[in-house]
């Protein structure tokens, strides 16, 4: 009584335990021939001939195969073809399959598809309780849309995504993205970026260290290092996104817009660029930098846009504009650059410093040689007034209107046109002070050498006098109109950041 107990209890622990064997166990459907050389093949069952084999919902046929039921493993060998459920095939030259693990191991033209890709490498590793599969060997995915090959892979057939490493390239008509490893999601045709990786399509490339990029839609997020080219811009920031269809890119922090061919960089935090219709705008911190022999110009405002094509490009910075130049500052509300023409305009209340001149006027025009960027003249339109502050008060130039030349990027000459005055304090070549001059001209033409005074000529007959130092009236040391504002000149880079 106690031994058959004993028998029982023995038959109901073993019991699951041969169930799950006999449900890992690989069955064989059909062969032409079977038999076995334990000679040749010591402890396999050789099948020959249209063979058939059934394991865990898979059906696999092949000419030929070894079976060893002991491990539960088969070597199957010439057309050899996988078919799972309907849901995925493979086919290959041989394969290794363990039963009791469900890792089969293929080599040989292997070609697996399923209902999102093709894939074809020579050896694959697969793995069917994860649904994963693996190569090493350089592989090949096409799909709807794209063909993607690497020489290492990683195909999750579940989540219908590929884990791409070394030598990535993916390709369809209208993009080529190379990089060195990528999760690939052949579902969507969305990709993840890891690592140096580059995008051509058209007349635009990008480069990104991180980011994604969908190429059904082809549109992209880049997120580490990344750049993009187009036309003769490149542009940089820590965040950029892309759209190829609208023609639409946007970055976001550090922002970096290079114009290669007119020599301009733009940077901000934040800024759009509309492709099709040439615009660039930037929103947040924004500044122009432009260089003339190696001398840069920083231009800033709350709002800056570059619209236009190449040689009609129009630059506009609207609100709290500042300016700043080793030997030019300057400030007003709203500018304008017509860069092909090479004119700046200043507008509401501007106001430039060129050495120890203030200049102001209505509107100030600036204009430089196109080619060489080099400042060539500048127009004062309507109340034009420029100031040179002096020891003991003000040098002070008046007209309705004022036109001055450049040389070497400092003030030569300054030419009153209308209603023309001036406060003068002449000095010798020592420093001292010999005279005072107090006149009314309506054209009066000043040759200036390092920024100051030198020579005055009155064009028209002019009004007024010259005082010895002692004997200037205290009433006639201001003309009508003056202001001086040299607590708002930038002194530095920096300073066109700060707002008054």
């Amino acid at each position: 009584m106690k031994t058959s107990t004993r028998f029982n209890l023995l038959l109901v622990l073993l019991f699951p335990f041969l169930g799950d064997a006999q449900t890992n166990q690989i069955h064989i459907l059909h062969a032409n021939q079977t038999y076995s050389n334990t000679k040749q093949y010591p402890g396999a069952m050789v099948l020959n001939g249209d063979v058939q084999v059934e394991h865990q919902g898979a059906l696999l046929t092949c000419k030929k195969a070894l079976f060893y039921q002991s491990d539960n493993k088969l070597y199957a060998y010439g057309d050899v073809l996988i078919n799972q459920a309907d849901t995925l095939t493979q086919k290959s030259n041989h394969l290794q399959y363990d039963g009791d693990s469900q890792k089969a191991l293929s080599w040989g033209k292997v070609i697996v598809q399923d209902k999102e890709i093709i894939l074809t490498t020579d050896t694959l590793r697969f793995d069917r309780k994860t649904q994963i599969l693996k190569y090493d060997c350089f592989g090949t995915i096409v799909n709807l849309e794209n063909t993607l090959t690497s020489q290492v892979g990683e195909y999750f057939a579940n989540d219908k995504k590929l884990s791409a490493q070394q030598n990535v390239k993916v390709i369809n008509p209208s993009m080529i993205l190379k990089t060195g490893h990528m999760d690939y999601y052949t579902s969507t045709g969305r990709t993840y970026l890891y690592g140096a990786s580059t995008i051509t399509n058209d007349r635009t490339k990008m480069y990104t260290e991180k980011g994604i990029y969908d190429t059904r839609l082809s549109l992209g997020y880049l997120l580490k290092n990344s750049t993009i080219y187009y036309d003769s811009n490149e542009i940089e920031g820590d965040s950029l996104y892309y759209h190829k269809l609208s023609g639409f890119a946007s970055g976001t922090g550090n922002l970096i817009i290079t114009d290669t061919v007119n020599k301009i960089i733009v940077k901000g935090e934040y800024g759009e660029i509309f492709r099709a219709k040439d615009s660039i705008v930037v929103t947040r911190k924004p500044v122009a930098i432009s260089t003339v022999e190696k001398d840069s110009m920083f231009i800033h405002g709350d709002t800056l846009s570059i619209t236009g094509a190449e040689k009609e490009k129009l630059m506009k910075v609207f609100h709290h504009v500042k300016i700043f130049k080793s030997d030019l500052s300057g400030k007003c509300d709203s500018l304008v650059t017509h860069q092909g023409k090479g004119i700046t305009e200043l507008f509401t209340n501007p106001i430039l410093w060129s050495g120890e001149n203030q200049i102001t006027g209505d509107s100030i025009l600036l204009l430089s040689n196109p080619v060489t960027n080099k400042l060539d003249s500048l127009k004062i339109l309507k109340n034009a007034f420029v100031v040179q502050k002096d020891s003991i008060g003000f040098n002070q130039i008046k007209g309705k209107n004022m036109f001055g030349k450049f040389i070497n990027q400092k003030l030569s000459s300054l030419l009153s046109k209308g209603n023309g005055a001036v406060v003068n304090y002449a000095r010798d070549e020592k420093g001292d002070l010999t005279a005072i001059m107090d006149v009314e001209c309506s054209n009066i033409l000043f040759k200036l050498n390092d920024n100051r005074i030198k020579t005055i000529r009155f064009l028209k007959k002019p009004e007024g006098k010259t005082y010895p130092p002692s004997k200037f009236p205290e009433d006639r040391k201001i003309i009508k109109g003056f202001i001086w504002r040299g607590n708002e000149r930038p002194l530095k880079k920096e300073d066109i950041f700060i707002h008054d």
